[in-house]
């Protein structure tokens, strides 16, 4: 009972969290307002032990499979050289530079420890680089990479991590097996998720054309897939955390093949949206709620280390997240510098991005949950039954460090972002290429509805009355076509014309709905009759909102 009570109170912190965010005044990001009522709900006696492994299973998989699945996957492509560069370079960068650095600054932490907090700490993290940048007007292109790095870092973080463990345990470390292990891990965790997707989507299709096809059945599907990724990678050994990312990417590919029924695809947007926000609002809330607990023992961990005084500690914390900005910031402006030298090389016009922007990049490395569960698997003892060491010392930083980097985000990220040039021209070919494909869709209805009368034979009643129909139709779909024909006409003006037809179409949605209501209030109508007018004008509404960007 206990247990079900702390799920329905952080529920409902996670509801409170969302209105207090929107009534403050001044706008703090949405994380930061979970953390503050997690801490409220630990002095108030909300006791939770944190279990790392159930953690991991119960929140990473989900949240990095519906990034992966909603992650547009032509800018991820396009820009996988410098996905990759700071999945893996700058991981491995922050593993060395900042182990050595924290090494330097707190000498009770031996070196292989040292490597290992580096390690946990280089992994961003997806929730949290999503929740501070959803306010935050930044460069589609900049977004898209950052999203695709949280996406595939933590397989190299997490890996570097086990090994700096083991090393700390055996006194031991081999970079060609760490290296081997790397490849194994990391390919592993890709051949599994792309493995589970494809077999559970070829099961599916085959058992949707035999019995049809049920929303709610389709939408438990999607829910169980990232789990099956995770757990399937784990029990090969490999990164479970990649194969439910990767299952999220070819659950696309997979559903281009085969495509759902659209009241399925409605519903499961739903469901899975409020997965989301719950599972997000959840992750900080816990992350608060061990707040009061790291406060309380900072005495007795800087005392362990020799500092001074808490404050010390605190100064600690500061320096190695400056720090790992500081190696965001110089990793990525000389991968700059490099490709811009080689397009210069190739006799390539290319300039150097302004400052802010790479600085934005730095100020997006927020760590949180993979840090948080990560750090919290240090072992207890060393195989001789001594106590590990420094455990608790680096669970506090890790801790620490979490909140500077989120504090830092959430207002450096909006000051740096302020004013910066957005990709206009990449705006206007995705306008472009919006306006051909609404082009090609109505052509093929118009196709399809005029072979689609001739194929049966109807009486004279029924076949004028299906003419007038598809009459009906193709004028509709014509209109669509010389809306979207450019030609005589400029670009925005036939967006402003099908934009206010849009509005004005909402409008009246909106009347007929509450005209419905007014009859039912009345009881002009019956309860059936209510809710099946009021779903067709929600479904045509939904059809003329323009979705919000994830």
């Amino acid at each position: 009972m206990h247990v079900i009570t702390t799920v329905l109170i952080f529920l409902l912190a996670v509801v409170v969290s969302a209105y207090i965010a929107r009534l403050l005044p001044i706008k703090p990001p949405l994380p930061l307002v979970q953390i503050a009522i997690g801490a409220v709900l630990s002095w108030w006696g909300l006791g939770v032990p944190l279990d790392p492994h159930v953690f991991l299973l119960l929140f990473i998989p989900p949240l990095l499979f519906l990034d992966g699945w909603r992650i547009p996957k032509g800018a991820f492509f396009r820009n996988w050289q410098p996905i990759l560069a700071l999945a893996i370079g700058l991981v491995v960068l922050t593993v060395l530079g900042l182990g050595y650095v924290v090494h330097w600054l707190i000498p009770a932490i031996p070196l292989a420890v040292a490597f290992a907090l580096a390690a946990i700490l280089s992994p961003t993290d997806p929730v949290a680089v999503a929740a501070m940048t959803a306010n935050t007007p930044l460069p589609s292109r900049l977004m898209h990479i950052l999203e695709g790095e949280s996406l595939l870092n933590d397989a190299t973080g997490l890996v570097c991590f086990t090994f700096a463990v083991g090393a700390a345990m055996t006194g031991v470390f081999s970079i060609a097996d760490a290296s081997a292990s790397f490849v194994k891990v990391a390919g592993g965790g890709v051949l599994v998720g792309l493995a589970v997707v494809w077999v559970i989507g070829l099961a599916n299709r085959l058992l949707v054309s035999y019995t049809g096809e049920q929303p709610s059945i389709q939408i438990l599907i999607s829910l169980l897939v990232p789990f099956a990724a995770y757990l399937g990678a784990e029990h090969v050994h490999a990164s479970g955390i990649l194969a439910a990312a990767v299952a999220g990417i070819a659950m696309h590919y997979n559903e281009l093949s085969g495509p759902a029924l659209a009241s399925t695809r409605m519903q499961r947007t739903a469901v899975w949206d409020t997965v989301q926000t719950t599972l997000n609002g959840i992750i900080f809330v816990l992350l608060g709620e061990q707040l009061p607990g790291m406060l309380r023992s900072l005495h007795e961990v800087a005392l362990a280390i020799g500092a001074s005084s808490d404050l010390e500690l605190l100064f600690y914390m500061v320096a190695i997240t400056l720090a790992l900005g500081a190696l965001r910031f110089a990793w990525v402006w000389v991968a700059l510098r490099v490709t811009v030298f080689h397009a210069r090389l190739r006799g390539e016009r290319r300039d150097m991005p302004h400052s802010r922007l790479i600085a934005v990049v730095a100020a997006a490395g927020v760590r949180g949950a993979i840090t948080l569960a990560g750090i919290l698997t240090l072992p207890l003892l060393l195989p001789d039954g001594t106590p590990f060491p420094a455990r608790d010392v680096a669970i506090s930083l890790a801790m620490g460090v979490i909140l500077c980097s989120l504090l830092i985000a959430s207002v450096a990220m909006p000051l740096l972002a302020s004013g910066l040039q957005t990709d206009m021209p990449h705006a206007t070919q995705h306008r472009h290429g919006e306006v051909s494909a609404r082009l090609a869709a109505a052509e093929a209805a118009i196709r399809r509805i005029q072979t689609y009368l001739p194929q049966r034979q109807y009486s004279p009643e029924e076949a004028a009355l299906r003419a007038e129909a598809a009459a009906y139709l193709i004028d509709v779909y014509k209109r669509r076509l010389e809306y979207g024909d450019p030609s005589g006409e400029r670009m925005e003006d036939i967006e402003r014309r099908m934009e206010v037809e849009r509005e004005l179409r909402l409008e009246a949605l909106r009347a007929e709905r509450d005209e419905l209501y007014r009859l039912r209030r009345s009881n002009a109508i019956d309860d059936d009759v209510h809710r099946a007018l009021v779903r067709e004008i929600d479904l045509t509404e939904a059809s003329l909102t323009r979705p919000a960007a994830h």
